[in-house]
């Protein structure tokens, strides 16, 4: 069985795979040391563990997994199962590279946008032929309601919102406006541009705000929630196959 640890800006999220299919999943806020051992000791038939991870954790974990597991450390020098044609690999988000790996599982012969709505909306496109292009990346919602705030001197900082009508008729009221309405514009808007040069473009939706947009987007666009933690662990198959 395979463990995939995936930490990102906000959650620390575990899962544990036997082949493609995923058996158990939990997430948390942070890095939590007791947490990974405690989830470990329920599912004993580990063999194997992925850790990707876009900021330091405590060493106490390197060591547990490389105690007890087959370990990769997700870089961008592990091997990966498509053609990474990003210009500064380095500096590539690991979630991003591993979203679309496991888009790709999922529509083999397809062209793919993949759309991460989490603390940045990032966009990713993998071709049918396999090869990873790059995409765009834009701020978030939460992230987007901070800057108003930060980087004024009136605004207010305003919780999420579940909806927002067009026309805002206080300041409140049009900075929900703003926010909400103009991420899915532009997520609507960056869609059809990818369509006019891939017409038979699949859109898949992931992320913590993914069900926001994927109620309001114009365009079909196919929800899947585990996509970043499929791909690791696609990504920890492949390492095994060729070790």
């Amino acid at each position: 069985m395979n463990l995939v640890i995936d930490t990102g800006n906000t959650l620390t999220k575990l899962a544990l795979f036997q082949g493609t299919e995923m058996l158990a999943f939990t997430s948390f806020a942070g890095v939590d040391v007791q947490r990974l051992k405690h989830f470990c000791e329920l599912n004993e038939l580990i063999d194997n563990a992925i850790i990707s991870t876009v900021k330091e954790y405590p060493r106490e974990i390197d060591s547990f997994l490389k105690e007890h597991f087959n370990t990769f450390l997700f870089d961008h020098n592990t091997p990966v199962p498509v053609i990474n044609k990003y210009g500064s690999p380095e500096t590539l988000g690991k979630d991003r590279l591993a979203g679309v790996i496991g888009a790709k599982h999922w529509m083999a012969h397809s062209n793919i946008l993949v759309i991460d709505a989490g603390t940045a909306i990032t966009y990713d496109l993998i071709t049918a032929a396999g090869e990873y292009l790059g995409g765009g990346i834009s701020p978030g919602i939460a992230m987007r309601y901070k800057a108003l705030h930060s980087f004024t001197s009136r605004l207010p900082l305003l919780d999420y919102y579940d909806d927002a009508e067009l026309i805002g008729n206080d300041t409140s009221s049009s900075i929900h406006s703003g926010v909400l309405n103009g991420a899915v514009a532009e997520m609507d808007g960056i869609i059809r541009s990818y369509q006019l040069v891939y017409p038979d473009l699949k859109i898949i939706l992931t992320g913590g705000d993914h069900n926001y947009f994927d109620k309001r987007l114009k365009i079909k666009t196919f929800a899947a929630l585990n996509l970043v933690v499929e791909g690791l662990n696609l990504i920890l198959n492949f390492n095994i196959e060729t070790q």
